[in-house]
């Protein structure tokens, strides 16, 4: 296990550093520069340009920068904002648990609604259940967020007039009504992809001798979901979920614009348009911590629910 556990840990430092290696890299070499945004509208005398330079060490070799700006890392600097002047952590740590919410809030949603009617629909394969759930599938995975985030503002919103449909709130009950719009416009699609895995997860199961032995015998069907199928498919749906939590952290971008939340999402727009270098740099480093632990989660909970995967890890 110790020998497991290293291995695991200097993976995800190898896969870490690879990472800002190709964000630093890659941010360096797009259009425009710091100086020019700083700058802005005023003169760009021959000293504000040097001076600026100097700072954030522009005429510096590439790894030179790479290297600078890593160690700071490291040791929990990112930057500062060149729009706002504020630091890039602080900016990030302002905005981050309003986008942790949401995400959480459409995660709940997802399970809720993909692992039952997932199961419903496997479970009764080419009845109507089936046909109804996998059609409705179907269009929820073709649906845009942004689309279904724009129908949910009229109908619910404009139409009926049953939920705020901007900002955040104030308090835990307003946030939860905030938030339920732009939660169901990103659960929808999702919803569908964790439906659609666990609908095959759960026939394969159905298909086993097991599960037809336990039918012969006259196991009650309830005991055949919870005994067999809901515990042999819990593998494959928590891959699934895995997936689908790391599609609902990085995936609120327009859906935090579109309902003028001022999460990671929209300040990750603001900062890409403003040309904000470093907390551009942030955020996608924060994004990529993000998916590597949900991965790690993942594995972990794989090998504690399935002791057969130990071996092969």
């Amino acid at each position: 296990m110790l020998t497991f556990l290293l291995k695991r840990i200097a993976s995800i430092l190898g896969v870490l550093l690879l990472v800002s290696f190709l964000i630093f890299g890659l941010l360096a070499l797009s259009p425009g520069s710091i100086v020019s945004t700083l700058i802005g509208t005023r003169p760009a005398t021959p000293e504000l340009v040097a001076a600026l330079e100097e700072r954030y060490r522009v005429n510096d070799p590439f790894l030179v920068q790479y290297w600078h700006w890593l160690t700071n890392m490291l040791q929990g600097d990112l930057g500062t904002s060149v729009r706002t002047g504020e630091s890039v952590l602080t900016l990030i740590s302002s905005r981050l648990p309003l986008t942790l919410q949401l995400a959480a809030y459409a995660i709940v949603l997802v399970v809720a609604a993909g692992i039952p009617l997932g199961m419903l629909a496997g479970m009764r394969r080419g009845r109507a259940a089936d046909r109804i759930t996998s059609t409705a599938a179907i269009v929820a995975m073709s649906a845009p967020a942004f689309a279904i985030a724009i129908l949910l503002i009229w109908v619910f919103g404009v139409w009926l007039n049953w939920l705020p449909v901007y900002g955040p709130g104030e308090g835990f009950a307003e946030r939860v009504r905030h938030l339920t719009l732009p939660a169901v416009s990103m659960a929808v699609a999702m919803s569908a992809l964790l439906l659609r895995q666990t609908r095959a997860a759960t026939m394969h199961v159905m298909d086993q001798d097991y599960v037809t032995f336990a039918r012969a015998r006259g196991v009650a069907r309830g005991k055949v979901l919870t005994r067999y199928a809901l515990r042999n498919t819990a593998l494959p749906i928590i891959t699934a979920s895995g997936v689908v939590l790391i599609v609902a952290l990085s995936g609120t971008v327009l859906v935090e614009r579109v309902f003028a939340l001022q999460g990671v999402g929209t300040l990750m727009v603001d900062s890409v348009n403003h040309n904000d270098i470093p907390v551009v740099q942030g955020l996608t480093l924060l994004v990529a911590l993000l998916i590597v632990a949900v991965n790690q989660l993942v594995d972990l909970l794989t090998l504690v629910i399935d002791p057969r995967t130990r071996g092969r890890s």
